[in-house]
Order: C-alpha cells, then sequence, then structure tokens
C-alpha cells in the first residue's frame, strides 16, 4: 500500500467511524427494538448489517459521481501534466469546503433527524437542538423505516476521497476505499449496537452529532494538507 492509498484509508476510517459512532441514530433504535421485541442476536446483528449496507449504499452512488466527475476531467489533455497537484489540491480544498459547511451547520442549528425512545416502541423526528416536538410530528420506527432512513442519510464526505482517486484514474484506490469505508463503517454500527444490547452505556453524543460534518471536513482537509505540503 502507498503512501497515498494508506492516507486516503486512514482518512475514510476516520470518516465513517465518527459518522457512525457520534450519531445515536446509527445504534439507539436498534439497541430499543432489539431489547423490547426480544430479538435475538442474529436477528439484530442481521438487521444492523442491513441497514449499514443501505447506508453505504447511498453514500457510494454519490461517491461514485465524484469519480465520474473526475474521471472525465482527466481526459482532458491540459491536466494530464499536472494530475497529482491538480488532485491533492482538490481534495483540499473540498476538504476546506465540507468543514466551513458542517462549522455553518453547527451554527444555524440546522434541523436534524432524530430518536426518541417511549416505552418499547421508537419514534423518529426532526427538530433543531433545544426544540420541543408535538407526538403527531413523530413517526413510528419499524424495521422497514429504519432502513429507509440509512438508505436516504448517505455520508457526504466520501465524495471528494472518490474524486481524487478518479481524477488519478486509479481503480485500486476507488475499489479499496469503498471497501475500508464499508467494513469499517459496518463494524462501528454492530459494535456500538451490540455493546448498547448487552447493556454498557455511552458517552453522551449530543453535542459531539452536532460537530460530525465539521469533524468530517477537518478529517478531509488534514489528508488534503498532507498530500499538498507532506508529500502523502
Amino acid at each position: 500500500m502507498t503512501t497515498t492509498l494508506f492516507a486516503l484509508a486512514i482518512t475514510a476510517i476516520s470518516i465513517s467511524f465518527f459518522h457512525t459512532a457520534s450519531g445515536p441514530d446509527h445504534y439507539l433504535p436498534f439497541i430499543v427494538l432489539s431489547r423490547s421485541r426480544k430479538w435475538s442476536i442474529s436477528k439484530t446483528i442481521m438487521l444492523t448489517i442491513i441497514c449499514g449496507l443501505g447506508h453505504i449504499l447511498s453514500s457510494v452512488v454519490l461517491g461514485l459521481i465524484g469519480v465520474f466527475l473526475g474521471w472525465q476531467l482527466n481526459k482532458i489533455t491540459f491536466f494530464q501534466d499536472f494530475r497529482g497537484n491538480i488532485a491533492s489540491w482538490a481534495l483540499l480544498l473540498f476538504g476546506a469546503i465540507y468543514l466551513l459547511y458542517g462549522l455553518w451547520l453547527a451554527y444555524k442549528n440546522k434541523a436534524h433527524k432524530h430518536f426518541d425512545v417511549m416505552g418499547e416502541d421508537v419514534f423518529v423526528y426532526t427538530h433543531k437542538h433545544g426544540e420541543m416536538v408535538m407526538p403527531k410530528d413523530r413517526v413510528k420506527v419499524t424495521p422497514l423505516v429504519l432502513f429507509a432512513i440509512f438508505v436516504m442519510g448517505p455520508s457526504e464526505p466520501l465524495i471528494p476521497l472518490l474524486f481524487y482517486s478518479g481524477l488519478n484514474r486509479s481503480i485500486t484506490e476507488i475499489f479499496t476505499l469503498i471497501s475500508i469505508f464499508t467494513i469499517s463503517t459496518v463494524l462501528t454500527m454492530l459494535a456500538m449496537v451490540l455493546l448498547g444490547v448487552y447493556g454498557y452505556s455511552f458517552i453522551k453524543t449530543e453535542k459531539l452529532e452536532r460537530f460530525t460534518p465539521a469533524i468530517s471536513g477537518a478529517v478531509v482537509t488534514l489528508c488534503g494538507v498532507g498530500m499538498v505540503f507532506l508529500g502523502w
């Protein structure tokens, strides 16, 4: 594995871990439903994996758009001699923009989905931090609803990583990043769910969750800085 690919892989792992572990919506519904409905561990694991793969699929679809754009851009003759530098600067620029976007989201306190446990049921709703939500605005979570939520909630920071690999026309990088992102996301979800099922408590992540996009942007930016200035 080259230094560049190693840096991209660590970035993908970091993004998937922070994105998954900092959001209770990635594991709390599975924990509550497993306990309240007395699911077997195998059923809990299976549903977690299925929803995790759905979540990854939507992320990869967006990422492949980045691959396509990078691949097309690379066909322009002017870019051939400067491809490496342009790809690294593009990654840095993407990361910086997403970091600023994440900070703006945190500052503006944008509405986001959340889960609420009521007895043996779990409800999903959209709200802002500190905002009250009326019961009529909540939707009861079922396995099908849970899968739909994960499919419609991709991880956008994967896009600049795959754009970088597309710009370099590297099938190896694209395949490696998608594989690593998939494995890391599913394993993180499984770990959080199983710990919760067996009664282990978690550090409160509500405040950290608000800054998840900014953290992801910072990780991509750091990777871009390493490639541009440190020769990764």
